[in-house]
């Protein structure tokens, strides 16, 4: 009961999200369907003109038609009149062919602008929906599978409403109205006719159930194997520099040569199905064909009805045709609708009920926080740390000792449980303040320095929308990068590949700490942001951060003691624990870990081997 309970609500969720996708392109798929539909009557039409011409109006039977039909052709003269002007009949086809076509014309026009228009609003809301997607989301999925997602998922989705779902009124019409009609003209052939309909449609219902699991598979490792060539093209230079482009060359051709044979396995299964249903088809348009012609030589039917019921027949198994494919499309939907919604159905960002909007400039205060990723170990224990407003902290640890997840936590970029601990600003619990403002008033500069393809002007001004060139230069002296940017051809038009690999380390670092200095908040973050600058030009934007920015609270990471000396305040962290705490003076002379960093970098001492 509960499962059943459960595939209803998703079945629900489903229909619920789909219908808000065709927000905007409801009315186009409206039109096109009312078009179809008309197609689908024009098709009726035409074979009964055809059958009245040689029954009625050439053979002189006596017609067999519904009262309104005899009303409008004695009003036009009746059949006696129509055998004597044929022309008439000829130009009832060439109008009903002309209603079609013009029908068919608004089919392909409004279902086209109702299917870009799905698409456009499915990219749009995924694309909204994933920027407000929490930071440890997007750790955990790959990069090219949610591009996957986003756009292969996207088009098989659209294709199934736009090709199957449009036209699932014209085949109810076409299904209907030929039964009717045939078995209008013959009972016992009509019968035959539909014999074989029962066995199609429970054979690809069939046939759907089971290739729904061999779709899903195939979507999925599409995403894999996009995320495969996605981190490969962004890495290319650490492939290069390592001599990887065999290894990687290897490993692509291998899960590429898995992915291609389960698209050959598909295929089979499909061409089986296709060819069962061809055989069946065919089957059944035989046993019209010759049942057909013998009951037109026994006289139980008539040339005109015999040529009518062969038109019909074959719009007959046209729908049937049809359902077959909507089925064996509609599982590819149902893996795509499941994976676009595995993306729509994770929680966004929320800021707690009541948030504020709190003054960022006072102290920012750590109070017993401790901290583990999803399915890991605890990282931080117990951390208790206060920094001062408009003071300099320094952090030094070794790798994972928690430094960077300090800084995490405070952004807000991972969420801190209040069993956990507690991070205040200004005696304000981070929790309780907005997201978006929290974030605006913390400039952080990460470990690893992302920058956009486009110029180095758009990458240092990508902070505000307003922002001027003389803003972005005055950051880019602070950040010591505006000598090195001026001596390049284009200045700061220089055009910056993807993930900033046209520039050097130490360039994409200043030009991160650029972009942050733009802001001008009251805290800022340094991740190890001046690693790969060297010991003059640390000193330089170091020296410029004092001067632009003396009643900000700056907070620095790093692994040279050069860089934190000037701190007002340096913490040693390490395995998640604060081991030392004070200023330069003080703990290069403690005879703890900062000390023999300190003699090891200052040369006084000797390096340990690990």
């Amino acid at each position: 009961m509960k499962k059943e309970n459960q595939k209803k609500k998703e079945r629900k969720e489903t229909v619920s999200l789909i219908w808000g996708f065709l927000k905007g392109s409801r009315l186009f798929f409206a039109v096109s369907i009312i078009s179809a539909a008309l197609m689908a009557l024009a098709d009726m039409i035409s074979p009964q003109i055809i059958r009245a011409a040689v029954d009625n109006a050439i053979g002189g039977n006596k017609p067999e038609f519904p009262k309104f039909v005899m009303s409008f052709v004695n009003r036009i003269g009746g059949f006696e009149y129509l055998g004597k002007n044929l022309h008439v009949m000829a130009l009832a086809v060439v109008v009903v062919a002309a209603v079609k076509v013009l029908s068919q014309y608004a089919f392909r026009v409004f279902n086209a602008k109702g299917s870009e228009t799905l698409v456009k609003n499915m990219r749009d809301t995924l694309y909204s929906h994933i920027e407000r997607l929490p930071f440890s989301w997007h750790m955990k999925n790959k990069t090219g599978d949610i591009i996957q997602r986003c756009t292969s998922d996207i088009e098989t989705l659209k294709r199934f409403i736009s090709e199957q779902m449009t036209s699932i009124f014209r085949i109810v019409i076409l299904l209907v109205l030929s039964v009717v009609f045939m078995l209008s003209m013959n009972i016992p052939l009509t019968l035959i006719a539909v014999i074989p309909m029962p066995i199609i449609i429970l054979y690809s219902m069939y046939f759907h159930k089971n290739i729904r699991k061999g779709f899903r598979e195939c979507d999925e490792n599409e995403g894999k194997l996009s995320a495969m060539a996605q981190e490969n093209l962004t890495g290319v230079r650490v492939v290069r520099a390592f001599g990887r482009e065999s290894f990687e060359k290897e490993r692509f051709e291998k899960h590429n040569e898995f992915y291609t044979g389960l698209w050959v396995r598909m295929a089979k299964l499909m061409s089986r199905f296709w060819a069962t249903l061809d055989v069946l088809s065919g089957l059944q348009i035989m046993l019209i064909i010759v049942f057909g012609a013998v009951f037109c030589i026994k006289g139980q039917m008539t040339s005109g009805e015999y040529i009518a019921f062969i038109s019909y027949n074959a719009l007959l198994v046209w729908p049937i045709r049809m359902l077959g494919r909507m089925l064996s499309e509609m599982s590819k939907a149902q893996v795509a609708i499941e994976r676009i919604k595995y993306i729509t159905d994770t929680e966004e960002e929320k800021d707690k009920k009541g948030a504020v909007c709190a003054d960022m400039s006072g102290d920012i205060e750590f109070k017993n926080v401790s901290f583990a990723y999803e399915g890991c170990p605890e990282i931080l224990h117990d951390i208790n740390l206060k920094i001062k407003s408009g003071t300099t902290l320094g952090i030094l640890g070794g790798t994972g000792s928690g430094k960077t997840t300090l800084m995490l936590l405070l952004d807000k970029l991972y969420g801190l449980a209040p069993e956990m601990g507690q991070i205040t600003v200004g005696g304000v619990d981070i929790a309780d303040i907005k997201t978006e403002h929290l974030r605006k008033n913390i400039g952080i500069v990460l470990q690893e320095p992302y920058l956009f393809s486009g110029t180095i002007l758009q990458n240092i001004g990508i902070t505000s929308e307003s922002i001027d060139k003389e803003t972005v230069e005055n950051a880019a002296k602070a950040a010591c990068l505006d000598e090195t940017v001026k001596n390049f051809a284009s200045g700061y038009e220089t055009f910056v590949g993807e993930r900033g690999i046209t520039l050097s380390g130490g360039q994409k670092q200043r030009c991160a700490i650029a972009r942050v200095l733009t802001k001008k908040t009251p805290i800022m973050i340094f991740d190890d942001s001046l690693s790969a600058v060297d010991t003059e030009t640390d000193a330089k934007i170091r020296a410029s951060l004092e001067a632009l920015f003396g009643e900000a609270t700056i907070i620095i990471i790093s692994h040279r003691i050069t860089t934190l000396s000037k701190a007002d305040n340096i913490i040693v962290l390490d395995k998640g624990r604060i081991i030392e705490e004070g200023p330069h003076e003080k703990l290069k002379s403690a005879g703890g870990i900062y000390q023999k960093i300190y003699e090891i970098q200052s040369g006084t001492g000797e390096e340990v081997p690990a």
